[in-house]
């Protein structure tokens, strides 16, 4: 009979190959067996008169050489004319299965295990062909013994997968302490038991075994690791966090667990923290463009603007065709207030790209500033060309009126609220032509249009509210609609913007009045909103002139100095902002 003992003698010799040529040739002299050319293969091996070893020995060069379906086929050969070997039913079991052919495969595996019931490999291989099959329970007959326990470790962890995979949680809770007690060293056991509480839900219980473990074993990678994802999946971010500083004490600037660390403070929305713990990476692991180009969005994020833009730009060295990043490259430009660059890395986004649109939309907001109306307008039709909607329809029309077709506009937009009266969106746009316009009074009366059709339109409602705080009027109702506004939008902060320019104006007219103390309250209260409008936001240059005219009306012109100077440099739009310039110049001659 063929069985293990003659293939671990044969794989005994490390000259293996060379003398199962010459066996061949013995057999039936050198061109009988040739490994060589199209015909190798054929009738010239196939010797029915030949020991089964011989057809083994075929099988087995037949894998050397990549031939699995001629060494299946010559294991078939061999179990033929020995049909009670358990060794040659497993061979023909494992070529079927590399083949996919798991319901032959199992014929075979079950067969061999017939053979030979205490081969421990042979059993574990059958019940993974049972598993493959979604045949838990015979897979279980295999793995357990009479009295249900696992029949040894290596069925117990098979066993144990099945159970998990099959959502048999308790059972496989058994299994894994069954393994404990078996082998209370075992780390896969520990690992297993661990597994179970968890799928129970039994977080604590999970946690408190890996705890146990990492006491032995500190500087275990494996059990911290899974220590780690406990934490994370119950939101416990301070105990992740502090698990992966002392790993990194035991193993100094290991790159996974560096990344776990940024991730998780990443998760806990320290932004500071996690810029340290990527700039460490990048330190470290200058090759991992990963996270060197997450470091700049996070820079972003945090208004870092040339620190996200060496980012971005040693990333694209490397990745060039990595379009979003150039577009938030681009966008890094704008602030640092390079239009010209700005509007070069806009360009570069292909029209069959996710941002083409929002780019071309940038490039239209850039032209629209400098008062290029018309280039603007030709932006935003080439963004409606690959990505059509009706808020670039509707920007294209106000970038039509700001151009001089203001009667033009105002037609597009009236014949289509002739086909929808009560669309309080076209009454918004209507409102907001007329005020470019200048037009304030039937500006304001389409916006109270809008808000009468829809009492939750954010936009009029703050639209409102802003201009009569602008004009210094109606300041009661004006805090009314913004404060509406916010309930509907609290993270707006164009709107919150617009509640402190309320409180500004509040505490102007106390200063007027000679009420300087009642005016602090107001300014104070300005100031916060003012600020948080500002981290809303991320920048923005009517913002900053807000915040720069409450510090001059505070006496603080130092402060109202760097606030005007910021709000330049945001890309002041000149037709909400005619007087910064003139503020800034004056101030600048009074301080020096």
């Amino acid at each position: 009979m063929v069985g293990h003992a003659l293939l671990k003698r044969w794989r005994r010799t490390a000259a293996f190959h060379g003398l199962a040529l010459v066996f061949a040739a013995s057999l039936a002299g050198c061109a009988s067996l040739s490994r060589t050319g199209p015909g190798a293969s054929g009738a010239q091996e196939v010797r029915p008169e030949a020991d089964p070893t011989y057809d083994v020995l075929v099988a087995q060069l037949h894998e050397v050489d990549g031939r699995l379906s001629e060494s299946l086929e010559a294991y078939r050969r061999a179990a033929a004319k020995d049909p009670n070997s358990s060794f040659l039913q497993r061979r023909i079991a494992e070529g079927l299965a590399r083949e996919n052919r798991i319901d032959e495969a199992l014929l075979h595996a079950e067969r061999a295990h017939e053979l030979s019931q205490d081969d421990v490999a042979l059993r574990l291989f059958l019940a993974q062909l049972y598993g493959v099959q979604q045949d838990f329970e015979s897979a279980e007959q295999v793995l357990r013994d009479d009295a249900g326990d696992p029949r040894d470790p290596r069925a117990a962890g098979l066993l144990f997968q099945i159970l998990v995979e099959s959502e048999r949680n308790q059972e496989a809770l058994a299994v894994a302490q069954w393994m404990t007690e078996d082998d209370p060293d075992s780390l896969r056991a520990k690992l297993a038991l661990a597994g179970a509480y968890q799928q129970l839900g039994m977080g604590e219980e999970a946690e408190g075994v890996l705890q146990e473990v990492l006491t032995a074993d500190p500087g275990n990678l494996r059990i911290s690791s899974a220590l780690a994802r406990s934490y994370r999946e119950r939101g416990d971010y301070e105990q992740e966090i502090d698990l992966y500083r002392r790993l990194l004490e035991l193993h100094p600037n290991h790159h996974l667990t560096q990344i776990a660390l940024a991730e998780a403070y990443m998760k806990s929305d320290d932004l500071e923290r996690s810029i340290e713990a990527f700039e460490a990476i990048k330190r470290h692991h200058p090759s991992d463009m990963r996270s060197i180009v997450r470091l700049g969005f996070l820079e972003y994020e945090a208004r870092n603007w040339r620190d996200a833009q060496e980012n971005f730009e040693r990333f694209l060295q490397e990745h060039p065709e990595e379009f979003e990043v150039v577009y938030f490259l681009g966008r890094v430009h704008r602030r640092l207030g390079d239009e010209t660059q700005a509007m070069a890395e806009f360009d570069r986004i292909p029209p069959d790209h996710k941002n083409f649109a929002d780019a071309r939309v940038e490039i239209a907001s850039i032209y629209e500033r400098r008062g290029e109306y018309s280039e603007a307008l030709l932006e935003v039709q080439r963004a409606s060309q690959v990505s059509p909607s009706r808020s670039l329809d509707l920007y294209a029309t106000q970038l039509r009126a700001k151009a001089g077709d203001f009667d033009g506009a105002v037609a597009y937009l009236e014949g289509l609220l002739a086909e929808q009266p009560s669309d309080d969106e076209l009454l918004y746009n209507l409102g907001v032509v007329y005020g470019e316009a200048k037009r304030v009074d039937e500006s304001i009366r389409y916006m109270q249009r809008a808000i009468q059709e829809n009492p939750e339109n954010a936009s009029a409602l703050n639209y409102v509210g802003y201009t009569w705080a602008d004009q210094g009027k109606r300041l009661d109702e004006a805090e009314e609609l913004i404060q509406r506004a916010l309930e509907l939008r609290p993270n707006d902060g164009f709107i919150t913007d617009s509640l402190g320019w309320v409180y500004f104006m509040r505490a102007r007219f106390l200063m007027e009045s000679g009420r300087p103390d009642e005016a602090a309250t107001y300014l104070d209260r300005a100031l916060r909103e003012l600020e948080l409008a500002d981290h809303l936001t991320g920048g923005d240059p009517v913002v900053s002139e807000h915040i720069g005219d409450i510090h001059l009306l505070r006496g603080d012109r130092t402060q109202a100095l760097e606030r005007f100077q910021e709000a330049v440099e945001l890309e002041p739009r000149l037709g909400e902002q005619p007087n910064l310039l003139q503020k800034l110049d004056r101030l600048r001659g009074e301080i020096e």
